[in-house]
């Protein structure tokens, strides 16, 4: 509605969407792996920059979970009968595969959850809530989602512990010095983002680590927005929890992992009651089941977990060192061609960043910008990204994201940098 008959849609860009992409990345056939790309959105191509948000899915992952739906379906570990057989055979194997590709060293150290969110209040009700008291200290970060703030201040409420914010730069980098300040004899967890969601920070998660231990302190980290992107292996690391969402990495949502050190998961108490996290229950009292069972009530989500585990294939398939190096190429291209867009100002300019691009243009509200930008079939994340302290500390009530993934392409860039021109010259911003 807001391009004039002189001006070409982004159809020209889209039909060369591996001319400027690695010779040796294998773009379309990717691509084609993923039936929702296929598809257009108002007349216009699906470009799909929203993967910080969720990602699409690929045929191997529909599939598994159609397999299950269709011939497995039944309640895992409490049958002899072939199906439930069969099930738990690919829901444990689900398991299995995740241990591997995070590096965990027992598979008991796997607990399948609802997502990031649900492993982190795990952490906070069963680890934090039994062991602190008044004047302990949690320490956490400004980049944080609120996933990774609202449990520790429910649990600060709950126990009279301190919640300790340690600041960002103006670019958007964890200010170290104000880290190492914090961190004090009181403090009884460091909880920390891998990368923000919001604008793409990634922390030296190694070096945290190794800070938090030298006080005695575990750490806890949300991998939300890096297990998709590169290797992360928790033995190297040395994390003592871990929490990430299949539905970031390309598998269904409902299912995510709180990776967990076995000598800490050991010593905490069950979270939720009811089927299969009991080992004997009577009228008098009731005793556990061995990990990680003891942290999984009731029937769980046992296609998603077969999904996580096909998602876990196709991303072990592609190779996460490649995926790095496209995604990397394709930051390092939006960011320079963004900077071309008058009025336009990025939010987030940290040195190491995943490939997310969050920007503000002079003139108009984020919401607007989606808007527009979706009547040209370019989807973007609007908002303050469930990051508000975050927002507020960078000086916006919010942005508008575009958040990159194996799948996308240079001229998707190209196309939405065209769109971006246009919304301009048209409001004159």
């Amino acid at each position: 509605a807001y391009r004039t008959a002189a001006e070409p849609d982004c159809e020209s860009a889209r039909m060369n969407a591996t001319a400027k992409a690695s010779l040796d990345y294998p773009l379309d056939a990717l691509r084609a792996q993923f039936p929702a790309l296929q598809q257009s959105v108002h007349g216009r191509p699906l470009a799909y920059l929203d993967n910080a948000a969720t990602t699409q899915k690929p045929e191997s992952v529909l599939a598994a979970l159609n397999h299950y739906y269709r011939h497995d379906n039944a309640n895992v570990h409490r049958a002899i009968h072939a199906l439930s057989a069969r099930a738990t055979h690919d829901y444990e194997g689900a398991r299995d595969k995740v241990q591997a590709f995070i590096g965990a060293a027992r598979r008991e150290e796997v607990i399948f959850t609802r997502g990031t969110t649900e492993s982190i209040n795990l952490v906070a009700q069963s680890f934090a809530r039994p062991r602190f008291g008044p004047g302990d200290e949690i320490l956490i970060t400004q980049l944080e989602h609120h996933s990774n703030i609202v449990p520790w201040q429910l649990v600060c409420e709950q126990t009279g512990a301190i919640l300790r914010f340690a600041p960002v730069d103006d670019q958007g980098a964890l200010d170290m010095q104000a880290f190492r300040q914090l961190l004090g004899e009181r403090t009884r967890l460091v909880a920390v983002a891998e990368s923000s969601n919001a604008i793409g920070t990634r922390n030296p998660i190694a070096e945290l680590t190794r800070l938090a231990h030298a006080a005695d302190c575990p750490i806890l980290v949300d991998a939300a927005q890096g297990v998709p992107h590169r290797q992360i292996d928790v033995e190297t690391l040395g994390v003592d929890f871990m929490a990430f969402s299949s539905h970031k990495m390309y598998g269904p949502t409902g299912i995510g992992v709180l990776y967990g050190r076995e000598k800490w998961l050991e010593a905490m108490p069950p979270w939720q009651g009811g089927g299969d996290m009991i080992e004997t229950v009577s009228l008098a009292g009731s005793t556990w089941n061995s990990l990680p069972y003891k942290f999984e009530a009731g029937t769980p989500n046992i296609a998603g977990a077969i999904g996580l585990g096909a998602a876990v294939d196709f991303l072990e398939q592609t190779g996460l060192e490649q995926i790095a190096a496209h995604e990397h190429a394709l930051l390092q291209y939006g960011t320079r061609r963004l900077q071309e867009v008058d009025g336009l100002h990025l939010i987030g300019t940290a040195a190491d960043k995943v490939a997310i691009l969050s920007f503000i243009m002079d003139g108009m509200h984020a919401h607007d910008i989606g808007t527009l930008l979706d009547e040209e079939g370019i989807a973007v994340r609007t908002g303050h990204h469930c990051a508000m302290p975050l927002m507020a500390r960078c000086g916006v009530a919010a942005t508008a994201r575009a958040s990159l993934a194996c799948y996308n392409s240079h001229a998707e860039i190209d196309c939405l940098i065209d769109t971006l021109h246009r919304i301009r010259r048209l409001f004159k911003i």
